[in-house]
């Protein structure tokens, strides 16, 4: 796979190698995440479960069933955020699920929508789909925000779809269609 180069950043599918540049940005943006995420365990934040996880992506990648980006600085020394294409289906569906996060320390900078910009215009014209779905908590208002100037329109409402910082929560539930943008 190529880099995918946006103005800011970098997304690749990073390497096992680089386990601690992912391992340094769940460490430092763990409270800013935590609202908006599964309660994790003991093991989450150590660097053999994230050199693990970056392997079962680069395998993942490789089969084409998930594409889980990481946008790094030009210079490779920090991660800005995470994209992942999940749930990757093919057949007559060719659709899948996103899920991203952003580096407190970014927000509010206009990063994650050029990030996602560039990653679903690969996932639309590389990868070859048709649907990207990508639910979100109503507290979330940013997350909205985002996926609204994306292109994505709202579908659903789905009463206590996922469990989150321990508890059911509701999600919107959007989706962008290829032929959308």
């Amino acid at each position: 796979m190529k880099m995918i180069v946006t103005p800011r950043t970098t997304l690749e599918i990073l390497p096992a190698e680089d386990a601690a540049l992912l391992l340094a940005y769940y460490q430092e943006n763990q409270a800013h995440l935590a609202p908006w995420e599964p309660i994790r365990d003991e093991n989450y934040l150590t660097l053999p479960n994230w050199q693990t996880q970056l392997a079962h992506a680069q395998a993942a990648f490789d089969a084409g069933s998930e594409y889980r980006f990481v946008a790094l600085n030009h210079s490779r020394t920090e991660v800005v955020g995470v994209c992942n294409f999940t749930g990757v289906a093919r057949g007559p569906f060719q659709a899948c699920y996103l899920g991203y996060s952003i580096a407190k320390k970014y927000e509010g900078q206009g990063l994650m929508q050029d990030i996602l910009e560039a990653a679903l215009d690969y996932m639309f014209h590389e990868v070859g789909l048709n649907r990207v779905m990508a639910n979100y908590m109503p507290a979330n208002e940013r997350s909205g925000h985002v996926l609204e100037k994306l292109g994505f329109e709202k579908e659903g409402y789905a009463r206590r779809y996922l469990k989150i910082a321990g508890q059911w929560e509701d999600h919107v539930l959007t989706a962008r269609v290829k032929a959308d943008k």
